[in-house]
């Protein structure tokens, strides 16, 4: 393809246009572990774009077309340019991806009295998209079975957080619900299955440093905004409030950061607890 013909333009909106994002269902990946996470874990892929000239592909680049089966289309390098990130440079690839349906109401992780207690985190209201991709990573790294945003926030899709999740948004369910209503009902749910789950808020004036506070039970993990913090709503909804003791000047933590320093305390508390 050499002219910005109607599919290109489709292609390209969906580097900034949410809305189409949406209603197409349709996404952009790039980088090679997105692209490569995304195929290990089976996620729907629609096309894969290429670049036409310019340097040799890449042997990752090469191998993969070679052996996948998603259709491909081969992009001269100015429009690979147009399609890709610009603080990235010229992609190689880029994959034009389904967004998967997924329904909070659906999902039932754990048993009754399995050793590993589900782990779910929640981020409300999340400005960045770097920041959602970045505790989507996080919450894979440690772990956890499950992301919820809540509220009218960042896109999980915005080739952003697609980018900054580093494909980790490919190996979890991201859920997005309205609000702390549809989390507490997912709650009573699971303590219907027999599985008691604690909501547990991060906050600055949290009743207890979460190194004191025992996280080895199911546990849903509340994150946030970035800029306005844990909501009434959420405050209300928490079963308890913990707080991450720190030292220096800063007032606080990014929540990406409070994220990952609260998830590496759960992980720490269960492997101890689980010896």
């Amino acid at each position: 393809m050499s002219t910005r013909n109607a599919s290109f333009q489709v292609w390209q909106a969906y580097l900034t246009n949410r809305t189409k994002r949406h209603r197409d269902r349709r996404f952009l990946v790039q980088g090679v572990r997105p692209i490569s996470q995304a195929i290990a874990n089976g996620w729907p892929l629609e096309t894969m774009l290429y670049r036409l000239g310019g340097p040799e592909l890449s042997s990752w680049a090469r191998e993969l077309l070679d052996t996948s089966a998603v259709p491909q289309v081969g992009l001269v390098p100015e429009l690979m340019a147009d399609i890709g990130e610009k603080a990235t440079g010229t992609p190689e690839l880029v994959a034009v991806a389904v967004a998967r349906k997924s329904e909070l109401d659906n999902f039932e992780p754990g048993e009754p009295g399995e050793r590993r207690p589900p782990l779910i985190v929640v981020f409300d209201r999340p400005n960045s998209p770097g920041n959602l991709g970045t505790l989507i990573r996080s919450a894979d790294a440690f772990g956890a079975d499950a992301v919820i945003v809540t509220g009218h926030g960042a896109d999980q899709y915005d080739p952003q957080a697609v980018r900054a999740s580093t494909g980790s948004l490919f190996a979890m369910p991201v859920f997005r619900v309205a609000g702390a209503a549809q989390v507490l009902a997912f709650r009573d749910r699971q303590v219907q299955r027999g599985i008691p789950t604690r909501i547990v808020g991060t906050d600055e004036v949290g009743a207890s440093a979460v190194f004191d506070h025992d996280l080895t039970e199911a546990t849903i993990l509340v994150i946030g905004n970035e800029t306005s913090g844990m909501s009434t709503a959420w405050q209300q909804a928490c079963d308890d409030m913990v707080y991450i003791p720190m030292g220096g000047t800063a007032s606080s933590l990014g929540a990406p950061s409070a994220a990952a320093v609260a998830l590496y305390e759960i992980s720490r508390q269960r492997r101890t607890f689980l010896r």
